[in-house]
């Protein structure tokens, strides 16, 4: 199975990506390959306090566009319902999405970094 065949399996939108991209399918692994460094330069700990949920919505809301961008659809999705929650004053319900999310988003880095 090749790099972009894995990442459908992960639930990447990748002929999506491809369409908006013309379908340059090498400009979409270039693009993507970037992801870990800024999940890892955005990371939000589930563990984030109260007085860290301005720098928490800020995050997330970095890491959905980025997924949103590149359409890694899980983490679109999830980001999004993070931020939501956040932003209507739920950080434990935040938290706890976090806490599901992010196994996710390491088995895509995983899978990325596989690539590199």
């Amino acid at each position: 199975m090749d790099f972009l065949d894995e990442l459908k399996e992960l639930g990447v939108d990748v002929d999506k990506a491809l369409k908006s991209l013309a379908g340059k399918a090498a400009l979409y692994e270039k693009l993507v390959k970037k992801f870990p460094g800024t999940a890892k330069e955005y990371y939000v700990s589930p563990d984030f306090g109260d007085s860290e949920t301005d720098d928490a919505i800020e995050k997330t809301h970095a890491l959905k566009g980025v997924a949103g961008n590149l359409s890694i659809t899980p983490l679109y999705n999830g980001y999004s319902d993070i931020v939501q929650l956040l932003r209507e004053g739920k950080p434990e319900q935040a938290r706890e999405a976090l806490k599901k999310l992010i196994p996710v988003q390491e088995d895509i880095i995983k899978c990325i970094e596989n690539h590199i």
